[in-house]
C-alpha cells in the first residue's frame, strides 16, 4: 500500500484489545458514527488481518463499522498462535466483541472469502443478532473447495501445482505436509512452505504466475502458520456444515457478490448458497480473479446503501 492510499483510509474513532481466552487477545477498531447502524466485518484468510479500507466501503456517516484481527492474526496477540484457535473460537469472538462494545441490537454482518465463511457461520449460530448479511467471494470450506485447491486448480496451473507437489511423499495430503513444515521449527522448511503453499492462493487470486521472488518475513511465517493450521484441520467444520444449516438464514436479507472467474473460490459455492436461499440476491460479476475493482464497485452498491 502506498502513501496516497493511506491518506484516504478512514480513521478509527476507537480501538483496543479484548482478551478472549487465556492465550489470546484480539485487536479491534471502530470506524464511522458511534451511534450508527452497527456493522461487524470478518476478514479473509485464514491468517490475514483486517484492513481499514474495508470500513471505507460503508457509509461512515450512518454506520458504526467494527473490524477485528482474528486469533493469531495481524495485531492480535500472540502472533501466529494456533493453540485455542478454531473456527468456532473465531465465531464466538465476534459475539464476545459485540457484548464488550455493548451492542445488543441486530447488526449487519459482512465477510469476504474466509471472512464469508465466518460471517455465514455467525449468522447461522446467532440469526437473532443479524440484521443483514453481505458476503463476497464465498468459500464454503467443504470437500469441493479442498479438491479444487489440491487437484482441479492444477488443470489451469499445472506448472505451479507440480512445484507444490514435488516435495510430497506419494499419497500425502498437501495441507498436512506443509503444516508439518511450518510447525517444524526448521527455518529453511518454514520458508519453503511459505514460498510454495503460502503463496499458491495469491497466484490463483491474481490469475498470474509472474510473481517476483520476495524475502520471507517473520510475519509471513506467522500468517502462513495460521492458514495451514486451518487447512490441515479441514477448517474445523463438518462436511458441508454451512449448507446443512442454511435454513437458519431464510429470514435474513442476504446479498452474495462473486466474480465469475474466481480461481480461488469457484463460483459454484456462491451459486449453491444462493440456490438454497431463494430470497437472496446473487450478483455475478463479469470479471476474473479473487478480487477486482469491478467486484468492489458492485459490492459497494450494497455496503454504501444499507441504511
Amino acid at each position: 500500500m502506498n502513501i496516497f492510499s493511506r491518506w484516504f483510509e478512514p480513521k478509527a474513532f476507537h480501538q483496543g484489545y479484548l482478551r478472549v481466552s487465556e492465550k489470546h487477545r484480539i485487536f479491534f477498531r471502530e470506524f464511522g458514527k458511534p451511534s450508527g447502524v452497527p456493522v461487524i466485518c470478518f476478514h479473509g484468510g485464514p491468517g490475514y488481518w483486517s484492513n481499514a479500507g474495508t470500513a471505507g466501503n460503508f457509509n461512515l456517516k450512518k454506520c458504526r463499522v467494527i473490524l477485528f484481527d482474528q486469533r493469531g492474526c495481524g495485531k492480535s496477540l500472540p502472533a501466529g498462535e494456533v493453540a485455542e484457535n478454531t473456527t468456532q473460537d473465531l465465531v464466538e469472538d465476534a459475539a464476545r466483541l459485540l457484548a464488550h462494545l455493548q451492542i445488543t441490537e441486530p447488526v449487519v454482518v459482512f465477510g469476504s472469502s474466509w471472512g464469508a465463511t465466518l460471517a455465514l457461520l455467525f449468522a447461522e449460530k446467532y440469526p437473532e443478532k443479524v440484521r443483514r448479511l453481505i458476503v463476497a467471494k464465498v468459500f464454503l470450506a467443504n470437500q469441493d473447495n479442498r479438491m479444487w485447491e489440491q487437484l482441479y486448480s492444477g488443470w489451469f496451473y499445472p506448472d505451479v501445482m507440480a512445484l507444490l507437489r514435488e516435495p510430497l511423499p506419494d499419497g500425502e495430503d498437501v495441507p498436512a505436509f506443509y503444516y508439518r513444515q511450518i510447525m517444524s521449527g526448521d527455518l529453511q522448511k518454514q520458508v519453503r512452505a511459505v514460498q510454495l503453499y503460502g503463496r499458491y492462493e495469491r497466484v490463483l487470486g491474481e490469475v498470474s504466475v509472474a510473481e517476483a521472488a520476495e524475502p520471507v518475513t517473520e510475519s509471513d511465517v506467522s500468517s502462513c502458520r495460521v492458514m495451514m493450521h486451518y487447512a490441515a484441520h479441514k477448517f474445523f467444520l463438518a462436511e458441508n456444515e454451512i449448507l446443512a444449516h442454511v435454513e437458519r438464514l431464510k429470514t435474513i436479507p442476504v446479498v452474495i457478490v462473486h466474480n465469475r472467474l474466481d480461481m480461488v473460490c469457484p463460483l459454484i459455492g456462491a451459486y449453491e448458497l444462493h440456490r438454497r436461499l431463494p430470497l437472496s440476491d446473487l450478483r455475478i460479476v463479469p470479471d476474473r480473479g479473487h478480487g477486482s475493482r469491478l467486484l468492489t464497485k458492485q459490492l459497494q452498491v450494497y455496503t454504501r446503501n444499507i441504511v
